[in-house]
């Protein structure tokens, strides 16, 4: 198929809204390699480059050629909804399916297969759903004029874990025809994972490789232990530092505690997490519209979220690896002169980086639970029944599940609703890659450690180099660096927050998954049998009283008078609340 230029350049400027437009180096000649089917394309660019330019221009132009539609694999609703407001601008039939709009999924799926979508967006789960495979994607395959693989590095950093299905592009794409059009693109690509992603999607791909550089970023470090300083130096800095932005933080409590805490101080904010459920799409259009000073969110909020004028984004934490950080850094400054991220880093930083490591695989013990309760059940076992027999949680069988289903060849199988023994044993290369990938990771974290106690201006050059790009056009911040002092006065205030933060313990309503067979006692709890709600003063080794209970177990081997008074100070709260 011949590119036209001329079309392609009045998409840009009708899809960016800029009648000015003007092709970024590399832009036009990757969307000339799509359109005109010179092979599979591997496009790394910088965060704000416009990576999605490519493939909806391309898309649009394939579609007016009269090929049939395009499928992009997308890894967060965040980044899905965006991708979709985006296409339609550019006048593109864009659909996406995922977990929030099941009630959309059969109106969707129908449009798909009358050829009345122009682009589909879906999860990697939905990708290798059998259903999906069968009902929907195989009715058209042979009409499938390109497929896009979106924020392809997490194909690498997540498929081995923590989105396993991930692994599955690898054997979906080496049974795709040659000549489909296949597009992967990402803003971070070390050597590591562009070695990664060639196994996956063949040797044979071409690469558009940009400069990393983002001279609008002044990039700073701080080093503030407690989570009180880093909440006094949160309230003082957002009263000065202008625009709006994000605020990272590693766990979902702490994308609540950091917002309320902000709050309190008058501020404008609201978390964000993957507990937000149907509210994060009005909270993203309440950034987009700057009717907040800053979402305070997880990961969830994280690739491909456009807002081009974020002014900053600050890390509450620090992430455990360079990838996620430039990630999730590389939301601010892409329409502005200047912005700032500003990494904070405390003592529980490690913590919680150790915390996902050591998690990210089950260990042999679990396999071995899991693999001894199928063997004594030939018939095959339902989660709910695996759980019975089992002494491992919930989340921690399915993910065992998970990778031991997604192994080649694997151990285990689904038949129905149970899953089954098959002939297959699970090799050892299993226990070797994670491993492999345990220790892996154990250096990503070092590097990030290494990068919080960098001098001021030497962030972007480390970064750059991490990604194993070419630092030698950066040049040095153009903001001046922030203070990293704080008022004592909002530290103590902080402090008096986080000793006021009591927790809910909310009652169980099911029995255990598997049930209680000893009692007949399955699914959800009568009323009478139910517990009432409860509170906790802290959870262990937290911001507040969490450290006091540590210091008290493991070294005082009794507990401060103080932690007493504020119980006592609680419990009468609250029967004073529960009681008026």
């Amino acid at each position: 198929m011949k590119f036209n230029q001329g079309r392609a350049l009045e998409l840009l400027r009708t899809g960016s809204g800029r009648p000015d437009a003007e092709f970024r180096d590399g832009q036009e000649d990757a969307i000339r390699h799509i359109v005109e089917g010179r092979g599979r394309l591997f496009v790394v660019q910088k965060t704000g480059w416009g990576k999605s330019f490519v493939y909806f221009i391309a898309t649009k132009l394939l579609r007016e050629s009269g090929t049939g539609p395009a499928l992009l694999i997308s890894p967060l609703l965040s980044l899905m909804r965006n991708q979709v407001d985006a296409a339609r601008r550019m006048g593109l039939r864009a659909e996406a399916i995922h977990s929030e709009n099941p009630t959309e999924h059969a109106r969707i799926e129908a449009a798909f297969l009358r050829n009345d979508v122009d682009i589909l967006l879906i999860t990697p789960e939905r990708f290798a759903n059998q259903r999906f495979s069968t009902e929907v994607l195989a009715p058209v395959a042979g009409q499938i004029s390109l497929l896009v693989i979106d924020e392809a590095h997490c194909i690498s950093d997540w498929g081995h874990d923590f989105r396993p299905h991930y692994r599955l592009l690898e054997r979906i794409v080496k049974t795709l025809p040659p000549n489909l059009r296949l597009l992967a693109t990402t803003a971070t690509a070390n050597d590591r994972v562009m070695d990664d992603l060639k196994a996956v999607l063949g040797p044979k791909i071409d690469i558009s490789r940009g400069d990393l550089n983002r001279q609008s970023l002044t990039l700073q470090t701080i080093k503030l232990p407690s989570q009180a300083e880093r909440l006094a130096w949160l309230a003082e800095k957002l009263t000065s530092i202008q625009g709006h932005g994000i605020i990272y933080t590693l766990t979902v409590r702490d994308a609540n505690q950091v917002a309320d805490w902000l709050k309190s101080r008058g501020l404008n904010v609201e978390a964000y997490t993957g507990d937000t459920g149907d509210r994060r799409e009005g909270l993203e259009q309440a950034l987009q519209q700057n009717k907040v000073k800053a979402l305070i969110g997880t990961t969830a909020l994280g690739m491909g979220y456009d807002k081009p004028d974020l002014a900053f984004v600050i890390h509450y934490q620090s992430p455990g690896s360079v990838v996620h950080y430039y990630q999730q850094v590389g939301r601010a400054g892409r329409a502005l002169k200047t912005a700032y991220g500003v990494l904070l880093s405390g003592k529980e930083d490690t913590d919680i980086t150790d915390w996902f490591i050591d998690n990210a695989f089950p260990s042999r013990h679990e396999v071995e639970q899991v693999i001894a309760a199928l063997e004594a059940e030939p018939s095959g076992l339902s989660v709910p029944s695996l759980l019975s027999k089992v002494n491992i949680s919930n989340a921690r069988v399915t993910k065992t599940i998970d990778l031991l289903a997604l192994e080649s060849p694997a151990p285990i199988a689904k038949e129905g609703s149970k899953w089954q023994l098959t002939a297959a044993k699970l090799n050892e290369s299993f226990w070797q890659r994670a491993e492999r990938l345990t220790d892996l990771r154990r250096e990503e974290q070092r590097q990030m450690q290494h990068y919080v106690g960098l001098p001021f201006g030497g962030h972007m050059k480390f970064l750059i180099e991490e990604l194993d790009g070419d630092a030698s056009a950066v040049l040095p911040p153009a903001l001046p660096e922030l203070s990293a002092n704080i008022d004592p006065v909002l530290v103590r205030e902080a402090i008096a927050f986080l000793r006021r933060t009591s927790l809910p313990i909310e009652p169980r309503l099911q029995w255990p998954a598997g049930g209680m067979p000893y009692y007949h006692a399955t699914g959800r709890i009568p009323p009478n049998l139910q517990a009432q709600p409860g509170k906790a003063l802290c959870v262990w080794g937290d911001a507040g009283w969490g450290g006091l209970v540590r210091q008290g177990k493991y070294h005082d081997h009794h507990f401060a008078d103080d932690l007493v008074t504020a119980t006592v100070k609680m419990i009468k709260e609250w029967a004073v609340f529960s009681n008026p």
